[in-house]
């Protein structure tokens, strides 16, 4: 693949569809309007975090969201992958293992300490996944939201 490309607002229509799509497939309760108000930031350059597309950037497979934190525990800059989605037509070819490569390597040369995830917990395959790309699942620990 070799085409991880970040995206800019150029890129709104493009990831609309693809945000929606994987939205519905996890049955995440949102919107048009909730999607394009969460993109439009970040991709006018919000330093919250990025989006990159995977594939060629005029025909992309899916996308990969990064948000940024800061953390004691791992020294300074962390990232969460927030969402990483491939369209299922084209899954299991190795684009999304090979997006987050790129990206950890990308991130890590940026200054960034740790990257994070969450994997459903029922979702071995999925598990499995993060595990091939060098992800552990932190003993003793569980990811817990406040929604605000």
């Amino acid at each position: 693949m070799k085409a991880l490309h970040l995206a800019g607002p150029d890129d709104l229509e493009r990831l609309v569809a693809m945000v929606r799509a994987f939205h519905v497939e996890m049955r995440y309760d949102s919107n048009e309007e909730h999607v394009r108000g969460a993109l439009e930031p970040i991709l006018d350059g919000a330093p919250h975090g990025a989006i990159w597309l995977i594939g060629p950037r005029k025909a992309p497979v899916g996308y990969v969201m990064i948000s940024f934190g800061w953390s004691l525990e791992f020294g300074g800059l962390d990232a969460m992958v927030d969402e990483l989605y491939v369209r299922p037509a084209v899954r299991r070819r190795g684009m999304g293992g090979e997006a987050l490569q790129q990206l950890s390597i990308g991130l890590r040369d940026s200054g960034v300490m740790a990257l994070h995830l969450e994997a459903d917990r029922s979702d071995e395959r999925l598990q499995q996944f993060y595990r091939r790309n060098r992800f552990k699942m932190r003993e003793g620990y569980v990811l817990m939201s406040r929604v605000l």
